[in-house]
């Protein structure tokens, strides 16, 4: 074999491991455009490019043959499902992190902290309240704590095990059946965390109310609001020590729901 024969076939093989590339970049990327933390604002664009193609190209040789990219339907259905599959799995795992966010918006009604908004580039650069963004970065520190990270790379590879480039969806309404599910699963968790504290805060303010009909001539508001905020944020310290074993519970509930939509 002659040297122009030895570089058209490496060539080839070049072409092939690109095109195989980017069919991995089409499931990979939209995973990491959905998944929490990863697909936020915060995250520079360049980054999350440059770690999804890294994913992709790590995951190639390890993957089924992919079909062969043409200009035809086919390959635009082929892409919009790659899509579709990649976007509901990260979405799945975001839902996880709602439930901090409704734990902390319910704990800020009791300390008077409902009124405290900025912008969250967690959440897209929404307006949230600062006792939601702290259970946010909480269950983010958590996320790598447990590995998560390795576990949703693993999820990945696992998708195309489950349902490689080209094989269609055996249940596509799966994923309207599973998403409402941990939906009220989500609901459930933010609730429990929050209903602590929410009591504790209640009595709070309830022992305020009554010492402000019993003594008029006492500010509830200059004593009961500093009083509120002390008490709340002392019960969030003691909370954190509580947030892994429910959260890590989530967790594997939210890459349960993940591995569900595969089927």
């Amino acid at each position: 074999m002659d040297a122009a024969t030895g570089m058209l076939i490496a060539g080839e093989d070049l072409f092939a491991f690109v095109e195989a590339v980017m069919w991995a970049l089409f499931r990979v990327g939209a995973v990491l455009m959905a998944a929490p933390l990863i697909g936020t604002r915060s995250i520079p664009m360049r980054i999350r490019l440059v770690l999804a193609i890294a994913i992709s190209a790590a995951l190639t040789p390890l993957l089924p043959s992919p079909p062969p990219m043409a200009v035809d339907a086919a390959t635009v259905l082929n892409v919009v499902r790659e899509l579709a599959l990649g976007v509901a799995m990260g979405f799945v795992l975001r839902l996880a992190f709602e439930a901090g966010s409704l734990a902390g918006e319910l704990i800020a009604q009791g300390m008077a902290l409902a009124f405290a908004q900025m912008a969250d580039p967690l959440r897209g650069g929404a307006s949230s309240g600062v006792v939601g963004m702290w259970f946010y970065v909480s269950m983010g520190l958590l996320f790598f704590a447990f590995d998560a990270h390795l576990a949703l790379v693993e999820l990945i590879a696992h998708s195309y095990s489950a349902l490689p480039v080209g094989q269609p969806i055996a249940d596509p309404g799966r994923i309207a059946h599973e998403v409402p599910l941990f939906l009220a699963v989500v609901l459930r968790v933010g609730a429990t965390i929050a209903v602590p504290v929410m009591i504790a805060m209640l009595v709070v303010n309830l022992s305020f109310g009554v010492l402000s009909r019993a003594a008029p001539q006492m500010n509830p508001i200059q004593i009961g609001l500093p009083a509120a905020l002390f008490m709340g944020f002392t019960l969030l310290v003691v909370l954190t020590g509580e947030l892994a074993a429910p959260v890590e519970r989530l967790f594997l509930q939210a890459f349960g729901a993940a591995y569900g939509l595969l089927g």
